[in-house]
C-alpha cells in the first residue's frame, strides 16, 4: 500500500474508538528519507483529526436518544454533565492523544456540544503535538 493513504488510514482508524496504532507506522515512513516528514505528518495528523470528528459526530448523534429509557445518563446527570463540560472540559481536549482515554473525550465533545470550530482547534493541536514528538523522537535515533 501507499505510504501516504496508508498512513491517513491508519491515523484516522487509531482516532476511532476502534483498536488501532498509527505512531508506529509513522515512525517507520519517517525512516524511508525519500518520504517528506511535513506530508507524513500533515497526514497523520488530518486523519486523526477526521476520526475525531467521526467521533464528535457520533456523541452529536447519541445526543438525540437522551430521552429514551435505555439511554444510560439522566436528563438531570447530562445537565450537570454539560454544565461541568463546558466549564472545564473544552481544555480536556488537550488530552485527546492520550491513548484509552483520548478518543471517549472527543465523543463525550459531542455529546456536550461542543462548538465544532473550537473542538477542531483543540484537538488538531493535541494530535499534532503528539505526531511531532513521535517525529522527533524517531529523527532523534537515526
Amino acid at each position: 500500500m501507499l505510504p501516504y493513504p496508508s498512513l491517513f488510514l491508519a491515523a484516522f482508524v487509531a482516532a476511532t474508538l476502534l483498536p488501532a496504532q498509527s505512531e508506529a507506522l509513522l515512525a517507520y515512513y519517517l525512516t524511508d528519507g525519500a518520504l517528506s516528514v511535513p506530508l507524513l505528518l500533515g497526514v497523520a495528523t488530518a486523519g486523526n483529526v477526521l476520526g475525531s470528528v467521526v467521533n464528535w459526530l457520533c456523541g452529536r448523534f447519541l445526543r438525540r436518544f437522551q430521552d429514551r429509557r435505555w439511554f444510560p445518563v439522566s436528563a438531570s446527570q447530562l445537565a450537570r454533565a454539560e454544565a461541568q463540560y463546558h466549564r472545564y472540559g473544552r481544555w480536556s481536549l488537550l488530552a485527546s492523544w492520550v491513548p484509552v482515554i483520548g478518543d471517549p473525550l472527543t465523543v463525550v465533545a459531542g455529546v456536550m456540544r461542543e462548538p465544532l470550530p473550537s473542538f477542531l482547534l483543540i484537538v488538531t493541536i493535541a494530535k499534532a503535538g503528539r505526531y511531532l514528538a513521535v517525529a522527533g523522537l524517531t529523527l532523534a535515533w537515526l
